[in-house]
């Protein structure tokens, strides 16, 4: 059973998860361990000198024999083993391997001493001996220790740790800004100046909360995207190389075969794409709900840019230098596939950190729905929507200018502006696409500074205010992204014409991903709680929605898809209140 708490004033809203001991002896008494995932704040795994000393012997030698350079696993840096702050019970983790529970699946991962192997929980090997596993938080903290990935569970599909499962906000959007920006973000001077803090705190940050520093998590990042597609795709390694972001192929073949102890044209089992079109796997946590995010998405997507349609979402991208289309879709296992068509291959990290976050696959929806569902308002409604997710934006600048497009007006008309806005002064997709694909790129800041937007039909006070954004983006690149903190952000665009408490925290909730985002004054969500506020009002709505946190942004989007409200705004008022 899943339970949460709220945190304490010097805690980070992280969920308590606890669960039963599994599996249970018949006639035993029922005990839970509680697991406190991805805190790492108290020592509670060590190894001993003699694991220590096992450990080096057994992952100093490569599956064919050959010696590689010894590890000292008392020095320094290779401490993650020892001193791998985790606060998760062996014994618990211990049973979850050996039941192959997939609820723990992407929590932790297993470092097996005996072969310098590391797997996920539901690996189909057979499970080791207790004394010879180690529990790790993240991939990069076992690559970083030495162990290698394994290649029958695959960890580099792997549904991965909740973003705000034991995350502090600093080190999550460090982890964000290293997925969109690759090498440029892995600079530790840098990316503390660019976050705001310090070099050794954010040092020991990574060291607690992620086990590896943030090198080494975009090199697992890497070789994990390299192995997807050289097992998924037929690309040419050369291309495999270049998409994963290595910088040349002699690198990349010298990572893979240290890696995984063979080369990669070794690795390869399949050949499913083309150079031009290719698929991706994104895993996620079950259950997903992919009928209400794509009910969601449905309405609101902009004509020539994207479309849902059959189940599939597509949309047009462009990302360095790179223009084409992407799908996609759900699939019958844990993950999204998502199909990428272009005219030459992107830096394909990127374009899944994006996914990512606009289908929301790292949230963990058991412990949200358990606490939203301790509220008889929400119970109900949650029960339909199993695995409810955020949706959230494939690009910040254009979820904000559609955020400003939908203010005072229904979402159907929200989105004709919209579609009007790119078509007028985005650019058309150079490359053939087939006829049902989208066919525009949303308009870059540039193109919206000092265009004369009032020729869509929208009002000369929002064409000004959707200018001023634009030229505010264009000062400030990083206004819409991570390294600000959510707060800071929200302070700044309301400082901005045209942009109130709702345009904001509607900002904040799908494109800086802040999941306690709640526009309060939001009509929809009033109308949704008329049968249990005495009279709906902000001031109320804001009093209830203290339980719900630090997940209010899901409660806003269970009411959001609850048809009954969505039915009686049109009845009442012959359109949508459920505004962008």
């Amino acid at each position: 059973m899943f339970t949460t708490q709220q945190p304490g004033p010097s805690e980070s809203r992280t969920p308590s998860l606890d669960f039963p001991s599994h599996p249970r002896q018949e006639g035993a008494t029922e005990t839970h361990i509680r697991i406190v995932l991805g805190t790492l704040g108290r020592q509670r795994v060590t190894l001993s000198g003699e694991e220590a000393e096992r450990l080096e012997e057994r992952i100093g030698k490569s599956p064919t024999g050959e010696v590689r350079k010894r590890r000292d696993f008392r020095s320094s840096s290779a401490s993650m083993i020892r001193p791998l702050a985790m606060d998760l019970d062996r014994e618990a983790c211990y049973r979850a391997v050996k039941a192959r529970d997939r609820r723990f699946d992407g929590r932790f991962l297993t470092g097996v001493l005996s072969t310098g192997i590391f797997c996920r929980p539901i690996c189909p090997a057979r499970t080791p001996r207790f004394e010879n596993c180690v529990f790790l938080p993240t991939a990069a903290a076992a690559y970083s220790a030495g162990f290698r990935p394994c290649l029958r569970c695959r960890p580099e599909i792997n549904p991965g740790v909740p973003a705000w499962s034991g995350t502090a906000a600093t080190v999550n959007r460090a982890l964000r800004l290293i997925a969109e920006e690759g090498p440029e973000a892995t600079n530790l001077q840098a990316l503390a100046s660019r976050l705001g803090v310090g070099s050794r705190h954010l040092r020991r940050l990574f060291r607690r909360h992620v086990g590896a520093s943030p090198a080494a998590v975009l090199q697992v990042q890497r070789v994990f995207l390299a192995k997807q597609l050289i097992t998924d795709s037929g690309l040419p390694l050369t291309q495999v190389a270049l998409g994963a972001g290595f910088g040349s192929v002699r690198r990349f073949n010298a990572v893979m075969q240290r890696t995984f102890g063979r080369a990669p044209r070794d690795l390869r089992r399949s050949a499913g794409s083309t150079p031009s079109r290719l698929t991706l796997r994104l895993p996620y946590r079950p259950p997903y709900d992919w009928a209400g995010v794509l009910a969601f998405l449905a309405p609101r997507a902009i004509p020539g840019v994207e479309s849902v349609e059959n189940g599939v979402y597509r949309r047009t991208m462009s990302l360095a230098g790179t223009q084409g289309i992407v799908e996609v879709s759900a699939a019958a296992e844990t993950f999204l596939l998502a199909t990428i068509t272009v005219d030459r291959l992107p830096a394909l990290a990127a374009v899944a950190a994006r996914l990512r976050h606009l289908f929301d696959l790292d949230a963990d929806p058991e412990p949200i729905a358990a606490h939203l569902g301790r509220d008889s308002a929400l119970a109900s409604r949650l029960a339909a929507r199993s695995g409810l997710r955020v949706p959230g934006a494939w690009d910040a600048f254009e979820l904000a200018v559609r955020a400003m497009l939908g203010q005072q007006v229904s979402v159907s008309a929200a989105s004709t502006l919209a579609g009007r806005l790119a078509a007028t002064f985005g650019e058309r997709l150079s490359g053939p696409t087939s006829s049902g694909d989208p066919r525009v790129l949303f308009p870059e800041p540039k193109a919206l500074a000092h265009a004369d937007l009032s020729r869509i039909g929208i009002p000369g006070t929002r064409a000004a205010a959707i200018s001023s954004l634009a030229a505010a983006v264009m000062r400030d690149p990083a206004l819409l992204r991570t390294p600000n903190s959510v707060e800071q952000t929200v302070a700044t665009l309301l400082t901005l014409p045209g942009i109130g408490d709702w345009t904001a925290s509607y900002i904040a909730m799908r494109a800086l991903r802040e999941p306690d985002a709640f526009p309060v004054s939001d009509l929809g969500l009033l109308r949704a709680m008329r049968r249990h506020l005495a009279k709906p009002s902000p001031a109320l709505l804001q009093r209830r929605a203290e339980r719900w946190r630090p997940w209010r942004a899901y409660a806003a989007m269970l009411l959001w898809l609850d048809d009954a409200v969505i039915n009686t705004a049109r009845r009442a008022s012959g359109r949508v209140v459920l505004r962008s």
